[in-house]
């Protein structure tokens, strides 16, 4: 016999930056005591010893994180290697679970022991390491990210400090050189990407990507590393979800009739590279812009316009990069499964 999940072993690992508490539950037994380990090799270690002393072979177990930061990622691999199933949840969704259960308190203990349940009660996708490409990629992303937010406050102190009636120049000169600096790191980590990109293992879906207008070198990027090279999921619409660009409806009987919206969940950060992008797609992608255009004839505001547009654009990515094809602007009416748009590539 075995949990509901499939699994005879669940493992609620509640993950904090220097250990991890773990709470066992053996099908057929009450849950264990919970025991907490380093985030060190030795940790890492005598966790794997807990775990073979219960005699359920690696593949029959399921071990359930949260992806709290980035503090789970060097025991997911190290688990994962040892032959462990993985899953890795959202912490706003065991958030929620947590709350409907019947507990006053709340402890590293308490929340090892949710997870073990939220395991044994779900069925929950399984995780693998990503490949070496996606950290090339993501980490400089990330680093990207840090220096344009860094260049906008330095922009920020100098506009501001240039509206006083004295202004000094030496402050300036300053603060120009430090923007100087920051796009000239800017201008290094475009390069890298652009590299990792043209000859990597992401390179041909990175080509078909930029082949849209609108999408360019880095939001390809941002595409091509929160879905995994569009792996995470089966289809376009899926991918909508994923990323958060898909209306949610709000009813309830008879008197709850609230406009639906794309709410705040999903990847949000592939969301933002999407909108963005949509500012060019609504101008120079022709069934972006005519849905677009025809959104806000109608009255709708500009932002729905927007997010409509970025969802289209992302089922053209998705369908660039699944059937390994440029987009072809000469088709005028895609249909929604955006497969019409493609173009056999040379």
């Amino acid at each position: 016999m075995s949990h509901p999940s499939g699994f005879l072993l669940i493992a609620g690992i509640d993950i904090a930056a220097r250990s991890f508490t773990v709470v066992t539950h053996l099908f057929g037994q009450t849950p264990s005591a919970a025991r907490t380990f380093p985030q060190t090799p030795a940790g890492y270690s005598a966790m794997e010893r807990l775990l073979a002393a219960t005699g359920v072979e690696p593949d029959a177990t399921l071990l359930v994180l949260e992806a709290t930061g980035s503090y789970w990622t060097t025991l997911a691999v190290t688990l994962h290697s040892a032959g462990y199933r993985i899953a890795v949840v959202n912490p706003a969704q065991v958030h929620k679970y947590l709350q409907s259960l019947p507990r006053r308190s709340k402890s590293d203990p308490k929340d090892a022991e949710g997870l073990t349940r939220f395991g044994g009660e779900r069925s929950l996708p399984l995780w693998s390491p990503p490949p070496q490409v996606y950290h090339e990629l993501h980490q400089r992303l990330v680093a990207r990210d840090g220096l344009v937010t860094m260049r906008t406050q330095v922009r920020n102190q100098q506009h501001a400090l240039a509206q006083w009636p004295v202004v000094v120049e030496a402050a300036q000169q300053h603060l120009s050189e430090v923007i100087a600096m920051l796009e000239a790191q800017l201008k290094g980590l475009d390069k890298e990407i652009a590299e990792v990109l043209a000859d990597g293992a992401w390179a041909a879906s990175a080509a078909h990507l930029q082949s849209i207008p609108g999408i360019g070198l880095v939001t390809a990027a941002w595409l091509l590393v929160g879905t995994l090279n569009f792996t995470l999921c089966a289809t376009p619409e899926a991918a909508a979800h994923y990323v958060g660009l898909a209306p949610l409806e709000h009813s309830s009987g008879t008197s709850v009739r609230k406009r639906a919206s794309i709410g705040h969940g999903g990847n949000g950060r592939v969301r933002t590279a999407l909108y963005m992008a949509s500012l060019t797609a609504a101008r120079y992608t022709e069934g972006i812009k005519q849905q677009y255009e025809r959104l806000v004839a109608a009255g709708k505001p500009k932002k729905v316009a927007r997010c409509a547009a970025a969802r289209k654009l992302l089922h053209l990515a998705f369908a660039v990069v699944v059937k390994g094809q440029d987009y072809d602007p000469s088709y005028q009416n895609p249909p929604s499964s955006a497969v019409g748009t493609l173009k056999r590539a040379a």
